[in-house]
């Protein structure tokens, strides 16, 4: 049996690739907001109903950069529950993340638990819509308001995801965006910061081109974070598809709720109301007291078939060695995150995942447990 993977880069034709390399080789121009690099930025802005947009290598220095761009210090109050990037980019900048739990149904941090956590040292808030699924923005931009603090989105889930017609991504002062190979849009590796104000994109531009304004001038410690033409070009031609290729997510998160609907003690998150989602991930939850088999039985058993799914996100940055003796990632302190790090499970979604395929997986979970 072939392998399944929990997920599988979208990759256009060949064919309508080629033109953009062979443009490439005639200019010479690789880097340093080359036209595709500007074209790109102008394109997303229309299409993801945003102002201002800086594209990036890779999505961590977005995040490490967005950082600097507000000059944070101190204190950060962040999810335990994201890839490690989100903390990393923390720590990368000297700043000490605090841990705060998640809400238990779609898995955002938590606003009732951040107002607790600020110190006079806060300075900042760091949430991340989880799967693509918008926080409570609402709230949390009230406790910012309140106590003075900054908020950047780690957005990286949410491309083209709005909430009520608005981009979540024009919520907070800074939304980062990852454009990876695993994402709903990709340009191989890369990135994005989106902001609201030409001054900011700027300040922006600049940190990502080692601190230059010109030819002689430079005015920040900045780094070498900018996007190349080839990635830029690939995601060009990616916004002729995504449209397409998030509608192929939407189907196969349909077919996998009608296939597991009736399996008890496996649960899945439904759509958030008036949200248009973008499919990234199709996380369910195993209760092993009603399953009858732990989370980890089931992705054992799967990956015995050829087929990885992955355990998003376990364990949580807080139980990493890297920064579990911090205070706020001392067991007992979270445990909605703490339960639903042992339960989650990533099933396979992408663009080109086959309907018998996604037949395949959901006739494993089935049988594993037996119920139906």
């Amino acid at each position: 049996m072939k392998s399944i993977y929990v997920t599988q880069p979208f990759l256009p034709p060949l064919d309508e690739f080629i033109p953009y390399l062979e443009e490439i080789w005639r200019t010479h121009q690789l880097s340093n907001a080359g036209p595709f690099h500007e074209n790109l930025e102008q394109a997303l802005c229309d299409y993801l109903g945003v102002k201002y947009i800086s594209l990036f290598s890779n999505g961590t220095l977005a995040l490490v950069t967005a950082l600097q761009t507000l000059k944070i210090t101190g204190e950060v109050i962040t999810t335990p529950f994201s890839f490690v990037a989100t903390t990393h980019a923390l720590w990368w900048n000297g700043i000490k993340p605090v841990f705060v739990d998640i809400e238990p149904d779609y898995f955002n941090i938590d606003p009732t638990k951040v107002e607790s956590l600020i110190t006079p040292q806060t300075t900042a808030i760091m949430p991340v819509h989880v799967y693509g699924n918008p926080c409570n923005v609402q709230r949390i931009n009230e406790i910012a308001d309140a106590y003075g603090l900054k908020v950047i989105y780690d957005a990286c889930h949410t491309f083209g995801v709005t909430v009520k017609g608005e981009p979540v991504l024009n919520f907070g002062d800074l939304s980062v965006m990852s454009f990876h190979a695993t994402k709903a849009f990709n340009t191989f590796e890369g990135g994005a910061i989106v902001c609201h104000d030409p001054a900011t994109k700027k300040r922006i531009d600049n940190l990502k081109n080692f601190g230059f304004v010109n030819e002689t001038t430079v005015v920040t410690p900045g780094i070498n974070a900018k996007m190349n033409e080839v990635q830029a070009s690939m995601g060009l031609l990616q916004l002729k598809y995504i449209d397409k290729a998030i509608q192929k997510r939407k189907e196969i998160a349909s077919n996998y709720r009608d296939c597991l609907k009736d399996i008890t003690g496996l649960t899945f998150l439904g759509d958030m109301a008036d949200v248009k989602h973008c499919y990234s991930y199709f996380p369910v939850l195993i209760d092993k007291d009603i399953f009858g088999k732990t989370r980890d039985d089931v992705y054992n058993v799967l990956k015995q078939n050829n087929i990885f799914p992955r355990r998003y996100f376990y364990p949580l940055i807080s139980q990493f060695p890297t920064y579990r003796g911090l205070e706020s990632a001392q067991p007992g302190k979270m445990p909605i995150a703490e339960k639903i790090t042992g339960q989650v499970l990533c099933l396979p979604i992408f663009p080109d995942l086959k309907s018998a395929d996604v037949k395949t997986i959901c006739n494993l979970l089935i049988s594993i447990t037996g119920s139906i």
